[in-house]
């Protein structure tokens, strides 16, 4: 389906300016010029927002051949020749109300689903079942939100005939909005749980805000036993005209739940329904899965459907890959999984993902058929061809009849498969060197096996880095900044353990202004890497200055022999400059580590302005306590004499002159003393300095490991090097792959220190190895196999750190580069 220009800006109520094709075709939205589908039929809204502005973006994105835009403030338009641009109040606000009229061209079934958690896994789980007699549009991934549904509810189009919408709100006031785009005719809320707490004035708010998605369905469907929710339902006015559908294993409702038995990862679960006894089994046995399927068993029951189809289809129900991993792959590729579902939407988000990872040049995408899309075949596969086209993939691997069928719509390089076993049957070890390959397939396709050739094989220790995580993070902080404050992001010390050029490529990304690195051969590492911004080395070494210069890393100056010998060094390097070399001046205001003193700055300022060669990016110090209330007054002292010393400094010259000073601690602390720049390190990670930060950051980095083997001992026996633990009664002690040298510190030895298992917290049993440690398992139900959590969510860094006696700077800096870290963006 598709609009024209002319049509959209009587829509909108804007108003049309510029030289392009006011019957230009549109078929897709667009709010990053980055997650570019098609440029030609793509229609650009500039978004503002607390911490971007999306106009800052049209020229990139005209750059990328787009013409269209929709714009609150209008650019030169000589300078964008044959473009549209739809000039209105509000761009968000716009596009909302085109996907809400988009949404009235069809008069088919439109489930809503709200609630805490789960959206996304009822959501995808109910495309499964049933995808083989619907044509189903639905959310990509959890596009939930007051930009993500307008973009969901704007797939729809003439092939479908059911659709699946989320919607989620984190304050009061938002959901209005989204059920005016989304008119739901079925609504789903699937729990009430914690999420978003501290926006709402209790919980029963919240519960009364997400009902306002369903003040107009014909049925509502819920779970009696949430109290609260039934209260609020069954009491409010809004509610009267609605049909409920109910499920509860405690009260009367129209699918009684009954028994549900447990055995070696599966469940059954028992029900009544029309006073008939049912039953269904599912490949899952944990409480949120099991939760999740019946809210899927009860809208599939009042959508008529037999038990009997229900059942089958239910035993068959896969994980819902809820993030796409991307791990160091045979050699030297890197390997993004995601094969357990293969649809047009999630390929243009797994797609915009490869798009970011720059380790190398070349990019292959393996992709299955796109199983009950609905369109017909010549005209999905078109799009997809595009979509690899525009993305710049190097290399097309399509596996599967009807992609095969369409190999001549494909360009460049390609190979075809009818199966996933005729391409492992072609398979040799050479087949894939270093690229970075995407794999997308249709569960039923066994990607899996593809997956595990390619992954390199390391040992059972993992450290799991959520890129989604990070970024929230660094959005969090810039929440907090004054507008036009740049932001700093450190990634020494392999980014703190997480992975240098991973989490680099991240924050260029997302539009960090400069990194700061520890030594040269980091940020060498970096720019061969790909990474182009502006880098900072902290403690830049003689015999490194060529290097530096030669990739253009940006020293800190903090001594007059350091100044001298890095100007000599630019001063006789033959590489061709056009203007001086940027250096970053460290002063010290009371750290006294390193950095010039208030009796060094007349002198610094006098030499720096007679090199020619030199050029002041920034002037910045050390905090030293700026996370400990006590030394607050010290911390004031530091900052106001970086601002004196500062100023005599850039006084001297006529050119702009950053400053910085605040920390990850400082930036939440003394918001007055941004300057013109911050450096954020470990607030990245999700270490925070205080409740309100640690209510708003999401953790980043889990290491888990699995249980090799575990024994019975009984009372007496001891447990370890030097026996240092004996077993005071029977016990059972599980051995998991994680010791000294994975960067499990000592100091946990003999109960000091913890892991997760299924849920439960197991002491660690005797000394840590060098390879290995022990758990107390008695009171756990677990088997070998099992996954362990070393740190994560429940057992966080912090509490690690201080089980250990330290900071969690060391216990991220400490964790072996034997560790093999996966990467996942969800």
């Amino acid at each position: 389906m598709y609009y024209f220009v002319k049509d959209i800006t009587r829509i909108l109520n804007g108003t049309l300016h510029g030289t392009g094709n006011p019957d230009a075709i549109i078929r897709h939205l667009l709010i990053d010029s980055r997650s570019l589908a098609s440029a030609e039929t793509s229609l650009f809204f500039a978004l503002k927002g607390e911490r971007h502005d999306g106009h800052k973006f049209i020229l990139n994105a005209f750059n990328k051949r787009i013409r269209n835009f929709v714009v609150s403030e209008l650019p030169p338009l000589s300078e964008f020749p044959d473009c549209n641009f739809i000039q209105v109040k509000d761009t968000l606000a716009v596009l909302q109300s085109l996907a809400a009229n988009h949404r009235k061209k069809f008069n088919i079934p439109v489930l809503g689903i709200t609630g805490s958690n789960g959206k996304t896994i009822v959501k995808e789980w109910l495309f499964q079942l049933m995808q083989d007699d619907k044509s189903i549009v639905r959310s990509p991934k959890s596009y939930n939100s007051q930009v993500g549904v307008p973009l969901s509810v704007w797939l729809m189009s003439e092939e479908n005939d059911f659709a699946i919408f989320e919607a989620g709100i984190s304050r009061p006031d938002e959901m209005q909005k989204l059920k005016s785009i989304i008119s739901p005719t079925l609504g789903l809320i699937t729990n009430i749980g914690q999420a978003h707490d501290e926006n709402f004035l209790n919980t029963r708010q919240k519960i009364r805000e997400k009902l306002k998605l369903f003040t107009d369905v014909r049925t509502l469907i819920y779970n009696r036993d949430n109290l609260d929710l039934n209260e609020e339902i069954t009491g409010d006015q809004a509610m009267k005209k609605i049909n409920f559908f109910t499920w509860s294993r405690k009260a009367k409702a129209n699918l009684q739940i009954g028994k549900i038995k447990k055995e070696k990862g599966e469940s059954e679960l028992q029900g009544i329904f029309n006073n008939e006894f049912i039953r269904i089994k599912i490949p899952f046995a944990d409480e949120a899965s099991i939760e999740n399927v019946i809210h899927c068993w009860a809208v599939l029951l009042y959508l008529g459907y037999p038990n009997k189809i229900i059942a089958e289809r239910m035993s068959r129900l896969s994980p819902v890959a809820m993030r796409l991993e991307l791990k160091e792959g045979i050699n030297s590729c890197s390997v993004i999984n995601d094969s357990y579902n293969s649809d047009l939407g999630s390929l243009s988000i797994a797609l915009d993902f490869l798009d970011q990872q720059k380790q190398h040049s070349k990019r292959t995408l393996v992709l299955s058929d796109i199983l009950q899309s609905g369109r017909p075949e010549r005209e999905l596969y078109a799009e997809v061809a595009s979509l690899v086209r525009e993305k710049g993939v190097n290399r097309f691997i399509g596996i599967g009849e009807a992609v095969s069928r369409q190999e001549k719509q494909f360009s460049g390089e390609k190979l075809f498969f009818k199966s996933t076993d005729d391409f492992l049957s072609g398979y040799n070890a050479g087949f894939f060197a270093n690229e970075t390959i995407l794999l997308k397939g249709a569960r039923a396709f066994g990607f899996e096996r593809i997956s595990l050739l390619l992954q390199q094989k390391a040992h059972e220790t993992v450290l799991e880095i959520n890129f989604s995580s990070l970024v929230h993070n660094l959005n969090y902080y810039r929440s907090r900044l004054a507008p036009g404050t740049k932001v700093m992001a450190m990634v020494k010390a392999f980014s703190y353990g997480s992975g240098g050029f991973e989490i680099a490529n991240v924050l260029q990304y997302h539009h960090v202004d400069y990194l700061a690195v520890a030594y040269a051969d980091e940020g060498v590492e970096l720019r061969k890497s790909g990474i182009t911004l502006p880098i900072m080395v902290m403690n830049p070494e003689e015999p490194s200055y060529d290097a530096m210069i030669k990739h253009r890393l940006e020293p800190e100056i903090f001594s007059f022999r350091v100044l001298k010998l890095f100007d000599e060094a630019v001063t006789r390097s033959a590489l061709p400059r056009t203007d001086a070399y940027p250096i970053h001046l460290k002063l010290d205001t009371g750290m006294h580590r390193l950095g010039f003193e208030e009796k060094d700055v007349n002198e610094l300022a006098v030499r720096i302005a007679n090199t020619k060669s030199l050029k002041i990016s920034s002037i910045f110090s050390h905090l030293s306590a700026s996370d400990e209330e006590i030394h607050d007054e010290f911390t004031r002292q530091q900052i106001k004499k970086l601002g004196e010393m500062s100023e005599l400094i850039r006084s001297r010259f006529n050119y702009p002159i950053l400053r910085h000073i605040l920390n990850s601690a400082g930036i939440t602390r003394f918001p007055g003393a941004q300057f013109e720049m911050v450096r954020l390190g470990i607030g990245l990670y999700g270490i925070g300095v205080n409740d309100t930060d640690r209510i708003h950051l999401k953790n980043v980095n889990t290491l888990k490991t699995t249980i090799s083997q575990i024994k019975n001992i009984s009372a007496g026996d001891s447990v370890g090097y030097g026996r240092k633990f004996t077993a005071p009664s029977d016990m059972r002690i599980a051995t998991v792959p994680i010791g000294y040298a994975d960067g499990l510190n000592r100091r946990l030895s003999n109960g000091k220190g913890k892991m997760i298992v299924n849920g439960m917290k197991a002491p660690i049993a005797g000394n840590v190895c060098m390879d290995m440690c022990m758990l107390d398992v008695t009171a756990i139900q677990c088997a070998e196999g099992d996954e362990v959590v070393v740190f994560g969510e429940q057992y966080t860094i912090d509490l690690l750190a201080k089980d250990m006696d330290t900071i969690p700077y060391e216990v991220f800096t400490g964790i072996s580069r034997r560790v093999k870290r996966v990467y996942f963006h969800e």
